[in-house]
């Protein structure tokens, strides 16, 4: 069992019976004799066995993720995310990225938070097996996330929910009195030069007032921050991005590899995110800012 699962496993709950899990060798176990073995990968699947779906990323769409996000290109809105756990995550910080991938932002966050205990959770095997590796303090978990989160009621201090989706209740029963949650989209700029030529799927206009709407009644903003900048990518790079994201869902491949390959050698390509900070309404407000 790796250490990080070891340290967070008290943050869990059994996926059937929501009673607490403890480690047990290569296992984790609850009260009620339900049993879910470590992978020898090193992540944990927390499912109750009933279908779902989402659709997780492929084995490609892993590499792919991990290729451009070691690169660097995305490091502003990791630095963002860091940022704002050290500012306003108090302490002890107890994180749970949903939607984790490979871990690249939660291993960002945590080494903000030198004591700091993270659980990533994702749906994607592939993507698990990478989180496993991401940071020793960061436990990987697989899980659908819309048939309910495989944590205690109260056990969290951030919830992360970067260009993922949002089961609101759920993240609302997990968080701890005056945590927050803090999601990452992108704006109706982000990768811009891309969209048309090479016929990706577009961000909707309305984006920021959709998740305001989705979360409404359960969560309040108290900060929003828009993070924007330029890459320069290669012609391969764009082939990385384009693969890793929602883009690889849709269209013909062979079709849009032709149109990378129309491309020029380098592209000049917008990045543009709004980091949002939430909290449940009917907990304390730890700072409120227009950021």
């Amino acid at each position: 069992m790796t250490v990080a699962l070891s340290s967070a496993v008290d943050l869990l709950r059994c996926p059937v019976c929501s009673e607490s899990l403890t480690a047990q060798e290569q296992r984790l176990l609850c009260a009620r004799g339900h049993s879910f073995d470590i992978a020898k990968q090193g992540y944990v699947a927390l499912l109750t066995g009933r279908s779902t779906p989402m659709v997780g990323d492929t084995v490609a769409m892993v590499d792919a993720r991990q290729r451009f996000l070691a690169a660097g290109h995305y490091e502003p809105i990791a630095a963002a995310l860091a940022e704002l756990v050290v500012e306003y995550a108090g302490t002890p910080v107890r994180v749970l990225d949903i939607g984790a991938g490979t871990g690249y932002y939660l291993n960002r966050v945590l080494d903000a938070a030198p004591d700091g205990i993270g659980v990533g959770l994702d749906v994607s095997k592939p993507a698990a097996r990478r989180l496993a590796r991401a940071h020793p303090r960061a436990a990987a978990v697989v899980a659908d996330a819309w048939q309910g989160l495989p944590v205690r009621d109260g056990a969290v201090s951030v919830v992360l929910s970067v260009f993922a989706p949002r089961n609101a209740a759920e993240i609302a029963r997990v968080l701890a009195p005056g945590a927050m949650f803090v999601v990452v989209t992108p704006t109706a700029r982000h990768l811009g030069e891309l969209i048309e030529p090479l016929e990706m799927v577009r961000v909707d206009e309305h984006k920021e007032r959709r998740l305001d709407e989705s979360l409404a009644g359960r969560f309040e903003q108290i900060g929003r921050r828009a993070v924007e900048f330029p890459m320069t990518l290669r012609r391969n790079e764009v082939a990385t991005l384009v693969g890793m994201g929602p883009s690889a869902h849709h269209g013909d491949p062979s079709r849009r590899s032709g149109l990378i390959e129309s491309l020029g050698e380098t592209s000049q390509v917008t990045a543009s995110v709004l980091v949002t900070r939430y909290r449940a309404v009917d907990q304390p407000c730890l700072a409120t800012t227009s950021e």
